[in-house]
């Protein structure tokens, strides 16, 4: 029972266990995880604010139930194509270059204008 409970916690809560451990970029697994738990807690947050107001319960199932689709939707997706959540690049403007990647996850080269004086502090 022990081990059941500790792989399920696992399979949720740790990045480097469930589906999004196909990410490579450990941000944005990070940004990820931390964005569904911001969900979650605002989905828990308003069944507990309202749980004895009954006319709310609907409204509370279709929270929960969207909660779990976003979730499994989230986790689908990062299991599938990794790669749709794309990775973050911070390169400077000595290089006159930034990465991007096409959608079946290849990285190429973008080429800055030469006329362009750079980001906003440069």
């Amino acid at each position: 029972m022990r081990e059941w409970i500790y792989n399920s916690w696992n399979v949720v809560m740790d990045s480097e266990h469930n589906p999004l451990s196909r990410i490579p970029d450990f941000n944005t697994r990070h940004m990820i995880m931390q964005i569904l738990a911001w969900m979650w807690c605002t989905v828990f947050g308003i069944i507990v604010g309202s749980m004895y107001l009954g006319v709310f319960s609907m409204i509370l199932h279709v929270l929960i139930l969207g909660a779990i689709a976003v979730t499994v939707a989230t986790f689908e997706t990062a299991k599938r194509k990794p790669w749709a959540f794309g990775t973050y690049h911070s390169y400077g403007r000595g290089r006159a270059y930034t990465i991007y990647h096409d959608k079946k996850g290849n990285p190429y080269k973008v080429y800055y204008d030469d006329n362009d004086p750079g980001g906003e502090h440069e």
